[in-house]
């Protein structure tokens, strides 16, 4: 079991950076199903994009929380992560811990969680913000 530093991506709650099992069963149990690998970012233009997401394979179909948004490079919305996932580093064909600067870009920029509505054929998402009593 080798463990490596992550951010934990859940519907509805604030990233958080936690110590993860990064072995398929570890990964398995932490997204609750098969795990997809997705790689949304572009590693030649920025080397801090050697990342991956991983989630639940059949978050959708299975109809968990949607999660976080992902945009494309004009900032439009190509799809939706659903169920928990986590943000890893990559290396070669393995995942690894992410680092410090990768830790600080991907959680600034998923720290926060998102809430989702359609508007006619669109999916928008908009930031869950935290509720101020006066």
């Amino acid at each position: 079991m080798t463990q490596i530093k992550s951010i934990i991506l859940e519907p509805e709650k604030d990233a958080r950076i936690e110590m993860i099992d990064s072995s398929l069963e570890g990964l398995q149990k932490l997204v609750g199903g098969y795990i997809e690998v997705i790689y949304p970012f572009e590693f030649e233009k920025f080397p801090l994009n050697q990342v991956a997401i991983i989630c639940n394979e059949n978050g959708k179909i299975e109809r968990l929380p949607l999660n976080r948004a992902l945009y494309d490079e004009d900032g439009s919305l190509y799809d939706v992560i659903a169920g928990t996932a986590a943000v890893v580093g990559i290396d070669g064909d393995g995942f690894t811990s992410l680092s410090k600067e990768q830790e600080k870009y991907y959680f600034s920029r998923f720290e926060i969680p998102e809430g989702f509505f359609w508007y006619g054929p669109r999916l928008l998402a908009f930031p869950l913000l935290p509720i101020i009593e006066p």
